[in-house]
């Protein structure tokens, strides 16, 4: 473990921040009539993203879990996702979406400042370039990504955080992190301000490699649970995992299907693929179980499922659907490696495997993207190579990023709250008492 430190946190040196001005013309587009057909599919895509955080997410991570921290580990998502919307609102959503360079956006809609009853936003997309819906959907559904960005890096660190650290982790976190790399993929920055723009439909960049490279870097920082690889932390409760992964599997359809930007054909492709997708790496993830000599498990089937849907992500609108069934397998497989024999091989704790299935995963579903797109589908003319070699570089400059700040908010966040982890005794004890004064019978 010392040795990836070693080598991994110094390397963030390297990179070089892209402050050169980006040419963000024609991004504000005020109309003066919006597409009631495809506000109504956004706004039900953004109910549907919300619901994978609360409840879905927490029921996923809170089975998971042992019963001392249930509570602690659905509070993690709770709190998430009324700070993030709280933060979204004042700054986050002008860092991500305003004109400003192409590392990071302005002020123009600090506090929501300039967002009226009659404002629309005109949600361009590789795919789709004239969804017209009110900029307060818009500025909802993209609260909704922030949020479950933000939770999803909780589960590496689950059981041992302190909750001061993590509301403060949390907060800079999505600022100075999600923000920008939204705004590099999606709000006119350097990754999309290119000939040959990465490919990234509902966020396998900007969410997955993004909060699975933080949630590694956290679980390396924080340090392992008391007993990990001694005591017996298998999880509590099974039924609120697979109650969790269901609504996971459910609101995925707003996650992909939403990002179209409108009711039409795109948007039925991504649900299609989505589907596909998650099913292939559900059974995939269960054989896998079956060749390594285990009973194929109902964990194993959630995390499965989840793993495929992480991998077509990025994909969800530049394929078809047999692309989309050999990008279930490959990711589930991947998936399986790192979250079993990776994990084990460096024994990092990873507690809930967000590197595992999100960080990893997401990163073999980017690749996957630029290997197996459609120019048909998505109306594109770009080339497997360039595709391929833009779509690495751009994940590589992700991992860097969120690894160089994620590791600094860590320390700022140690000094500012004198240390990061509960202590010996409120860690035994469980964090539904220690922190929470709560308990489940």
């Amino acid at each position: 473990m010392n040795r990836i430190k070693n080598c991994v946190i110094p390397a963030v040196l390297l990179l070089p921040l892209p402050l050169l001005a980006a040419d963000l013309s024609g991004w504000w587009r005020p109309l003066s009539e919006i597409n009631a057909g495809n506000t109504a599919w956004v706004m039900t895509s953004a109910v549907l993203v919300l619901l994978m955080t609360v409840p879905g997410l927490a029921l996923f991570y809170g089975g998971m879990v042992r019963k001392k921290n249930v509570l602690g580990t659905m509070m993690h998502s709770f709190v998430v996702a009324a700070l993030v919307s709280v933060l979204w609102m004042i700054i986050g959503y002008s860092f991500a979406f305003t004109p400003g360079n192409a590392f990071i956006g302005g002020f123009d809609r600090f506090m929501l400042g300039g967002m009226g009853l009659d404002q629309t936003r005109e949600m361009t997309t590789i795919v789709n370039g004239d969804g017209t819906v009110p900029e307060s959907v818009f500025m909802f559904f993209q609260m909704t990504f922030a949020i479950i960005s933000t939770a999803i890096v909780t589960g590496a660190f689950a059981e041992r955080l302190k909750f001061s650290a993590l509301l403060l982790f949390s907060g800079l976190w999505v600022t100075f992190v999600y923000a920008p790399v939204c705004h590099w993929v999606w709000g006119g920055g350097f990754m999309a301000d290119t000939h040959t723009p990465v490919l990234d439909f509902a966020g396998g960049t900007v969410v997955h490699i993004n909060a699975g490279i933080a949630g590694l870097v956290a679980a390396l920082v924080i340090g392992k649970r008391l007993g990990y690889g001694k005591d017996v932390m298998a999880p509590h409760n099974m039924v609120l995992t697979l109650t969790g992964a269901a609504m996971l599997w459910v609101g995925w359809f707003g996650f992909n299907a939403g990002s179209a930007g409108a009711a039409d054909a795109s948007a039925g492709m991504a649900m299609a693929v989505t589907q596909v997708a998650a099913a292939a790496a559900a059974l995939t993830w269960m054989l896998c179980e079956k060749l390594a000599g285990h009973k194929p498990s109902a964990l194993g089937m959630a995390s499965g499922a989840v793993s495929g849907l992480v991998g077509i992500t990025p994909a969800a609108g530049f394929v078809g659907p047999q692309a989309a069934l050999v990008i279930g397998v490959v990711t589930a497989i991947a998936a399986y490696f790192a979250a079993v024999f990776l994990k084990r091989r460096f024994g990092y704790d990873d507690s809930l495997d967000a590197f595992g299935i999100h960080g990893f995963g997401g990163i073999v579903g980017s690749i996957l993207t630029g290997l197996l797109f459609s120019n048909a589908i998505f109306g594109g003319e770009a080339t497997i190579g360039t595709q391929l070699l833009v779509q690495i570089k751009d994940a590589v400059i992700t991992i860097v990023y969120s690894v160089m700040m994620t590791y600094l908010i860590l320390k700022i966040v140690a000094i500012a709250c004198r240390g990061l982890r509960i202590d010996h005794d409120a860690e035994r004890e469980g964090m539904d008492v220690s922190i929470h004064g709560e308990r489940i019978e």
